[in-house]
């Protein structure tokens, strides 16, 4: 059995990535390091909490002592990194947060990860040869995209946000324990994620609940910015195949393939509810209504996949257009 540390599966994307993982692999255990800060909910692990092979420990990835604990009870032979302060509008606001738990929290985890697998740069103890740091990141880090283009592994990058800013650091500092000390480590950069148990604050839930509420949806500026969207179990097989066959050191980028803008996606979403839980009166799109637009707002995203595609075979199997049905039918079935 083999032990690994995953971090922050009580948001969203992890918590799609656990009941996966568990359900596919019987031969891991999975340690689940968490804080709880208002992105993380355990109601959205029901499905794992009684599985002997899944741990839950409430806890702060700085804490040294606390992740040196952990390692040495379970020895982990791996880490899959997802936690991170995300929101955007939350980090023009509050930064510090984001520099703390994003820089601060990525460096304990990587350097405790050093210690335990390594007996000096470039070689690691007996027994812990296959050991991987897997760090999950976002393709806001390369900055915005004109009209034309694509994000690839090779593009430069150029943060816009605090945020941003912050994950781009994360995203260096496991570069350089990979070239400074031979650690093997491995970089996913992702599109916009969708689908079931995200936060209530994001995108598509926002426009869901407000507009099942009767509430004005608020769309930023003129709602044309773009966004590569992503269904979420799609990026958990993506997190997989990387973990177990990426190449050592590499960076690979995941991405629906699936361009969209904000007025494409709260009509769309409008016109489905009319469809699947109609209102008395009129449609849904009558409550969409624009909003002064975010400070920094990148223009436009698009993840280019094909390293992933054709390197390690990934494909995407949901499109926008099945994904947010299903998107759909469970947040109907949450409100």
């Amino acid at each position: 059995m083999k032990a690994i540390l995953v971090t922050g599966c009580a948001g969203f994307i992890g918590s799609n990535f656990v009941p996966y993982f568990i359900e596919k692999y019987s031969d891991y255990t999975i340690v689940n390091l968490d804080l709880l800060t208002y992105a993380g909910d355990l109601a959205n692990l029901t499905e794992v909490e009684d599985n002997s092979r899944y741990h839950f420990v409430k806890g702060d990835i700085r804490d040294r002592a606390l992740v040196e604990k952990l390692f040495n009870e379970f020895d982990f032979k791996g880490v899959i990194h997802f936690a991170a302060e995300s929101h955007v509008d939350n980090s023009i606001k509050n930064p510090g947060v984001f520099v703390e738990t994003n820089v601060n929290g990525t460096f304990v985890l990587l350097d405790v990860a050093f210690k335990h697998w390594m007996e000096k740069p470039n070689v690691y103890k007996e027994g812990y040869s296959d050991c991987r740091f897997h760090h999950i990141s976002t393709d806001e880090v390369y900055g915005t995209l004109g009209e034309t283009g694509l994000f690839m592994e090779t593009t430069p990058y150029a943060p816009n946000s605090p945020y941003s800013a912050s994950k781009a650091s994360s995203d260096m500092l496991v570069r350089s324990y990979h070239h400074t000390y031979g650690m093997n480590t491995v970089i996913t950069n992702c599109s916009n994620n969708y689908g079931p148990k995200q936060h209530d604050e994001k995108l598509i839930p926002t426009v869901i609940r407000k507009a099942l509420n009767g509430e004005e949806i608020p769309i930023y500026g003129d709602g044309k910015n773009i966004r590569d969207w992503l269904y979420v179990l799609d990026h958990c097989t993506g997190i997989d195949l990387v973990y177990h066959t990426g190449r050592f050191g590499e960076v690979y980028n995941v991405g629906g393939r699936n361009e969209r803008n904000n007025n494409y996606i709260a009509r769309t979403i409008c016109e489905l509810l009319d469809e699947m839980k109609p209102k008395v009166e009129g449609s849904y799109k009558d409550q969409i209504t624009y909003v002064e637009d975010r400070a920094g707002h990148d223009r436009r995203y698009a993840i280019d996949a094909t390293k992933l595609e054709t390197e390690l075979g990934w494909k995407a199997a949901e499109n926008f257009e099945s994904g947010i049905k299903k998107t759909i039918q469970w947040y109907l079935n949450k409100y």
